[in-house]
């Protein structure tokens, strides 16, 4: 496996830095990746480089006012608003298309709930390219674990009004990411998860939970690549950061012929980082789900005709 680092410029002149899991011989699929709040696309650990051994390439990219992203302190959680975080993946995403080989979208928390939103509201024209739609531990709704109040989440999405840009620390509870003491300590003392969020970008969050636990925002039959919705979700049954049950909701709400649910009974919330070998099964379900739908579905049929 080989990777490289790079920085793809947005329209308004932001730098987002990226990095690829390329993989040793020809790839069978690529996967767009989209990481998760108060993350990055290198705390990934084993994840991405298990993907690429199996044959599937990565792109990442640390989102705005996220990771290497970052060049300023005032630049930290500066996301902008939900419209402004579907452009850039959009952008992101047109340096890998057209693809040669499959292209998946994937989301991990923060990051799985806006790529069900760019299922539900994405372009057009770039969702045809996309084959299918992976989330792991979606960020549908909090665990009740972490669920503020109501008068918060109505004073937070009024504050995002007045004051887009003022910054506010919320920190996530590390305890509760993993099982894993190792990953625990590392997000510790990573400097580049930095809890910090805009009130613009919190309210985003806020608004894009609430529309997708409700319904509002919904997934149709026809989001993907040749009018096929292919959707794959994956939660850990304790999470205590997003809501397992409501992500269950929503996955039977969406109308897609081919979908699967898988649950990790007792997994916490980043399933890649789960104590080893128990995090294995959810990267190889995850391998596998890509593969399968990585076979070009004329090509069967020709070879079935031939047996």
């Amino acid at each position: 496996m080989t990777t490289e680092e790079g920085w793809h410029a947005l329209e308004d002149g932001t730098k987002l830095y990226t990095k690829t899991w390329k993989t040793e011989g020809p790839a069978k699929a690529r996967l767009v990746f989209i990481h998760g709040f108060s993350d990055h696309c290198n705390t990934y650990n084993s994840f991405f480089p298990t993907l690429s051994s199996k044959d599937i390439e990565v792109y990442s990219f640390d989102q705005r006012g996220w990771g290497r992203s970052v060049q300023k302190p005032s630049e930290k959680g500066h996301t902008g608003p939900t419209s402004q975080v579907l452009e850039d993946i959009s952008s992101f995403i047109k340096t890998v298309t057209p693809c040669p080989i499959p292209l998946f979208l994937m989301g991990h928390s923060m990051g799985g709930g806006e790529v069900l939103c760019y299922a539900a509201q994405g372009p057009a024209d770039i969702r045809q390219h996309i084959r299918g739609y992976l989330l792991e531990s979606a960020f549908v709704d909090f665990s009740p674990a972490s669920k503020p109040s109501p008068i918060t989440v109505f004073f937070g999405r009024l504050a995002g009004k007045l004051l887009p840009h003022r910054q506010m620390v919320n920190k996530l509870d590390v305890q509760l990411i993993s099982r894993n003491p190792a990953v625990q300590k590392q997000f510790l003392e990573d400097d580049l998860c930095h809890d910090t969020g805009t009130l613009e970008g919190l309210a985003g969050l806020l608004d894009r939970t609430g529309e997708l636990a409700s319904g509002k925002i919904k997934i149709g039959d026809a989001a993907g690549e040749g009018g096929v919705t292919r959707i794959f979700m994956a939660h850990g049954s304790k999470d205590g950061i997003t809501n397992f049950g409501a992500a269950k909701n929503l996955f039977e709400s969406v109308p897609a012929k081919d979908k699967e649910f898988k649950t990790y009974e007792g997994h916490f919330h980043r399933l890649h980082d789960e104590p080893s070998p128990e995090n294995q099964k959810f990267m190889n379900d995850v391998a596998d789900w890509i593969l399968a739908r990585s076979v070009d579905p004329v090509q069967v049929e020709v070879a079935k005709s031939k047996l």
